[in-house]
Parts: C-alpha cells; sequence; structure tokens
C-alpha cells in the first residue's frame, strides 16, 4: 500500500506520512489512522519519501529508526539540511533508544518503541500534526513580518534599525544627521507600516522575521 505524491505538488490537508520497510507494520499504521479519521501516504524507503518530498507538506512523518539502504536517522539529517519543519516521530526497536534521543536533540517530535501501544502512537500523532500547525502559522508570521519590512524605504528601515538597536530619537537624529522631528515623522511610519502600536512589538516583529535554522 505504499503510495507516492508528487514533489512539486503541495498537500492541501495534514497527512500522516509512513516510512517504514516493514509492509504489515506499514498496513497496520494505515489502518488505525484510517479508524481515527486521520489521512496517510505510506513509503517503503526513506529514498522514496525524499524523492516524494516537497517542503510544503503538512502533516508529520512516523518514521522508522532502522531500514535497508537510507536509515532513518540518516533521512532526517538530510530533511535538517534541507530546512524541513515537517515533525518527525520515530519508531525504534530494541537498543535504538540512544540514537532515539539523539534525534530528539536535533529536533524530533518524540519516538515510540516497539512493539507500540495503538492508542499511545495515535496521541503522539495528534501531538504532531498540532505542533506541525504551529509551525506553519509561526511561519506565516516570520513572512508577514518580512514583507512589512521589506515595504519600508531604505530611510526607514535605518530609522527601523536603529531604533531595535535601543537609540532614543535624539541620538538617531544625530546618527543619520536629520532633524529630530524628522526621526519622529519616519518612526511614525515605521510603526505604520509594521502594523504595530509599541517598541516592543516592534521589536518582536523584526524578530519574528529573522529565520532561524540549526
Amino acid at each position: 500500500m505504499n503510495q507516492t505524491l508528487p514533489s512539486n505538488v503541495p498537500s492541501p490537508e495534514q497527512l500522516v506520512y509512513i516510512v517504514d520497510d516493514d509492509e504489515a507494520l506499514r498496513d497496520s499504521l494505515i489502518w488505525l489512522l484510517e479508524s481515527t479519521g486521520l489521512k496517510s501516504l505510506a513509503f517503503d524507503s526513506a529514498e522514496n519519501f525524499l524523492a516524494a518530498y516537497n517542503p510544503r507538506m503538512n502533516g508529520c512523518l512516523v518514521l522508522d529508526i532502522r531500514m535497508p539502504g537510507m536509515s532513518g536517522l540518516e533521512l532526517h539529517e538530510k530533511l535538517l539540511s534541507m530546512h524541513s519543519t515537517l515533525p518527525i516521530i520515530f519508531i525504534t526497536g530494541h537498543g535504538d533508544v540512544p540514537m532515539a534521543v539523539s534525534a530528539l536533540k536535533k529536533g524530533a517530535i518524540d519516538f515510540i518503541e516497539k512493539p507500540f501501544n495503538d492508542q499511545e502512537m495515535v496521541k503522539l500523532i495528534r501531538t504532531a500534526l498540532a505542533e506541525d500547525l504551529k509551525r506553519h502559522d509561526a511561519r506565516r508570521q516570520e513572512a508577514e513580518a518580512q514583507r512589512r519590512i521589506e515595504g519600508l524605504t531604505p530611510r526607514e528601515r535605518e530609522v527601523l534599525d536603529l531604533i531595535v538597536a535601543g537609540r532614543l530619537n535624539k541620538q538617531i537624529a544625530d546618527d543619520l544627521g536629520i532633524s529630530i522631528k524628522t526621526v519622529e515623522v519616519h518612526r511614525a511610519r515605521v510603526m505604520e507600516k509594521m502594523g504595530v502600536n509599541s517598541l516592543a512589538e516592534l521589536v518582536q516583529h523584526v524578530m519574528i522575521s529573522t529565520p532561524k535554522h540549526e
């Protein structure tokens, strides 16, 4: 029951992507998720998932830590290098816990040992799906803040940088060789264009607009 997703077509809804070389486990997970109203796509190898991957996928990834060819850990590393924000739950076997803990430190959501409890798996997946929504919302806020900053004039951007650096209007005027009145006008325009009402909000928007990739 392996399915593929064209790499140029983003998923319009959240899906649970299952990557495991064990067909019986894939089938049982698909059945389990269907019984709880969750939709999934299954892949029998990390390579096949990577071929179908696109950064606009919504949902989460349930990933076997050990597989022939590219391992789950290697796929995780590859996705990290591509700045993927898809939440990952690792399926581990006996003796894989140290590797799973290492993956958690690199951003995986959680891991679950085989044989796992169905209810526990569904709970983990729902947690991962909620995290995916949070990450998408954060990216939307980041993009909006960046769009607003890009709408500033070069002078307004200079004033913005100095405001965020903690400079007072008089200091900004001295730094830029303009009058305090002009600084006040630019400051008001910056606040309006950024859609904020306070210095704290302004600083927060500037921080949001800066992508943070490990």
